[in-house]
């Protein structure tokens, strides 16, 4: 659900009561069934995801860069999304981190991972990695720099992507798709 603040009070109780607004209605059995417990609320600022067309756009790039350069899709998507994507962050917004032994590679658990560090915990030599978000999970800035990445290096392969003009024409339809189809939580 997308809305926005709109005041907070304390009640006779001393708890603070915070309203929202919203175009969205909640459905009154739900509401009625809810309020008679105690409920985990999370209020962030709502980000945009990115339209199918930059996603079917990306891919294309992502196939022809593997073409070129004789990596597989999967191995030239890795790449693009950790050296163009952002960083995974926790809830609280620190950057996600694993620290595995020297023998376990997070790659195995997780592709999107960047071996950026080495270090002694306990006595047993640890590396340190880098998580970045999965593409399904990035807003449309976060995913605009995958996919400007992208044309890039495919243009200094020689592979002919989209004109200026029309990556700035897909970017306006995904903010036209964007504002007609709000991120759903996932």
């Amino acid at each position: 659900m997308i809305g926005r603040l709109k005041d907070m009070v304390k009640d006779r109780e001393g708890n603070w009561v915070i309203s929202f607004t919203t175009k969205d209605r909640m459905d009154g059995d739900r509401f009625d069934e809810l309020a008679k417990y105690d409920c985990d609320i999370e209020i962030k600022k709502h980000r945009n995801i990115r339209s199918k067309t930059a996603n079917a756009y990306f891919h294309v790039l992502v196939n022809k860069i593997a073409a070129e350069t004789g990596e597989t899709d999967e191995e030239a998507k890795i790449r693009l999304v950790t050296s163009y994507g952002a960083l995974a962050r926790t809830d609280d917004g620190k950057y996600l981190l694993f620290l595995l032994p020297q023998s376990a590679d997070a790659r195995h658990f997780y592709k999107y991972a960047v071996l950026f560090d080495e270090r002694r915990v306990n006595g047993v030599t640890c590396n340190c990695w880098k998580v970045y978000k999965d593409t399904h999970m990035m807003d449309t800035k976060e995913f605009s720099r995958v996919i400007d990445g992208a044309v890039q290096e495919a243009k200094e392969l020689g592979i002919e992507t989209d004109t200026p003009k029309q990556i700035e024409e897909m970017k306006r339809k995904w903010a036209e798709y964007e504002a007609a189809h709000p991120r759903k939580e996932v």
